[in-house]
């Protein structure tokens, strides 16, 4: 087989999509070295050095791989989404890939093909189905171009089923014209123990300005993570116990619409309590997760929901939303809680907190759960999604 893929997102964004096609490209290369690949970059002038790290903790190197090609376009993905999704010039992309018996695009939306088979990846559908989280702009871009590309697509891939479910339910896609490809724990997100990694903890401690005990979310700041009603909870633990010296500490850049969150933080009685520490290095995150003391992800919607995994792969203990995927996702291993609801999530953290018997139990569980999540096997899952929709072209000719 012959597969084109734009790797744009996994070389020039740091976390979300941009790590989890790095990831499972990586691990993919690991696997498969037979069928020949090729992947281009939107690059827009940039250099491969200004690109992110990538699978595995080690920079993608197509070099290691000869069955890998990676090709890039002058052009910037901005340009590129005009072109394709506004413009809807008939710029194919086989004129960065070369010929290709199936064109995979993992991020939302597929540009025009000329005779290869095409497969779409939709992590979730939250501008449906939140749409009050989103800029008008970006919502009106989503509204369009998703749509279009699951209508055009031969095969999709959804995150969990719970967006499987969704695809199906809103936008109408045959059941038989999805697969559900989880993501993967990379192995580096574990407990650290040892005197180097009590090390790389300090280092990290320092570089954030980490308080000594404190709870943890990860994640862009944007509506859709509710992270304006986590900082009214973690207010209300701690106005119920003032002798609680945790902190609440937010890693991840601002998105869109994220002005309640600041807000919120400067009500009387949080001042100092609440330590936003903007985007953090990909290399720094096992280190981060280790120095918490609970996890918490209260999201509105998720397509996945990695982060949870993460910090119980590093021992952390976990409250997160029980909506979406998320449930799916975190099993019978973190306390959920009614994204919506103030009160139960402030008992959430203060039950996950002070119960040593109960946080003994979540991070027993949460090892156990986050091990059952591999990109090894995600790769695996991809490539017979890859065979399957090659031949599926094959026995219609």
């Amino acid at each position: 087989m012959r597969i084109g893929i734009d790797f744009t997102a996994a070389a020039q964004q740091g976390g979300g999509i941009g790590r989890l096609t790095r990831n499972v490209i990586g691990a993919l290369a690991q696997l498969d070295r037979h069928n020949e690949y090729r992947l281009f970059v939107a690059a827009g002038g940039r250099a491969e050095g200004e690109w992110q790290v990538g699978s595995l903790g080690q920079a993608f190197q197509t070099s290691h791989h000869p069955n890998f090609r990676l090709r890039t376009v002058p052009l910037s993905d901005h340009a590129l989404a005009v072109a394709w999704h506004r413009l809807r010039l008939p710029l194919f992309v086989e004129l960065f890939t070369g010929r290709v018996d199936l064109f995979h695009s993992p991020d939302f939306t597929l540009p025009p093909v000329l005779r290869a088979r095409t497969l779409v990846t939709v992590h979730d559908l939250s501008f449906l189905r939140v749409p009050d989280c989103f800029p008008d702009g970006l919502l009106r871009y989503l509204e369009t171009a998703v749509p279009r590309a699951v209508r055009r697509a031969d095969h999709v891939i959804a995150d969990s089923h719970a967006t499987c479910l969704d695809l199906i339910e809103l936008l109408g896609a045959p059941q038989g014209k999805v697969s559900v490809i989880h993501s993967g724990v990379e192995p580096r997100f574990h407990h650290m123990s040892d005197t180097a990694s009590g090390e790389t903890m300090a280092a990290v401690r320092c570089k954030y300005d980490l308080p000594q005990r404190f709870v943890l979310s990860v994640g862009t700041i944007q509506p859709r993570k509710n992270l304006a009603r986590l900082v009214e909870a973690f207010g209300r633990l701690i106005a119920q116990r003032p002798t609680l010296d945790w902190d609440l500490v937010i890693a991840g850049g601002k998105g869109w619409l994220y002005e309640e969150v600041f807000e919120q933080a400067r009500v009387p009685g949080l001042e100092g309590r609440v330590r936003f520490i903007g985007f953090v290095d990909d290399a720094d995150l096992p280190a981060l997760y280790n120095l918490a003391g609970l996890f918490v992800f209260p999201s509105l919607y998720e397509g996945f929901g990695l982060p949870p995994l993460e910090a119980m792969a590093c021992g952390v203990p976990v409250v997160c939303s029980k909506v979406s995927s998320l449930p799916e996702v975190v099993g019978d291993a973190a306390l959920t809680i009614d994204p919506l609801d103030v009160t139960g999530l402030a008992e959430a953290m203060r039950r996950a907190i002070e119960d040593a018997s109960l946080r003994s139990s979540l991070v027993q569980q949460g090892r156990a759960r986050a091990a059952q999540f591999t990109w090894s096997k995600a790769a695996q899952e991809l490539l017979k999604v890859y065979s399957d929709v090659i031949k599926s072209d094959a026995m219609k000719g």
